[in-house]
């Protein structure tokens, strides 16, 4: 049913749950996974000033050290499953590089991680997941994993 999965990773806990699913149904469907992270570009330029740009290159280059070393270890993991993995580090808003992507790679499937969070957390700011989730023309699957509380 599914040629390709697209397992999207930002490295958070909310994506750990999606990982054994994306696997298991790249298993099942004998489709290959493809594992993204995306770098926010907000997150290493939303300061204005040429003073910054040799702190930001570093920013930068960190989180695609990051982001890299992630889709590695998913990739792994998914190879020790038997799936065989594409690997992609892209720049841009995360939910618009994951749709691009999407459509570049022609997905089938798109496996997104959540955080179980309560419902005015959402309101306020949002989630790539619901972004992609609500703007995808392809069959998205929202893994939800829940986040303690901080009282135990």
């Amino acid at each position: 049913m599914y040629d390709r999965i697209l397992l999207p990773t930002d490295m958070s806990p909310g994506v750990d749950h999606a990982i054994e699913h994306a696997i298991d149904a790249a298993q099942r469907y004998d489709a290959s996974l493809h594992v993204l992270y995306v770098v926010d570009a907000d997150a290493y330029s939303s300061y204005p000033g040429d003073e910054y740009v040799h702190e930001f290159e570093g920013l930068e280059r960190a989180l695609e050290q990051a982001g890299a070393d992630e889709v590695e270890a998913v990739a792994e993991r998914a190879d020790d499953a038997g799936v065989s993995t594409v690997t992609e580090i892209r720049h841009g808003v995360p939910h618009e590089a994951i749709l691009e992507y999407a459509d570049e790679a022609d997905i089938g499937l798109l496996v997104l991680g959540s955080k179980n969070r309560p419902g005015e957390y959402r309101r306020l700011l949002g989630s790539v997941a619901e972004r992609v989730a609500r703007m995808s023309e392809r069959p998205v699957t929202v893994v939800k994993t829940p986040l303690e509380s901080p009282s135990g």
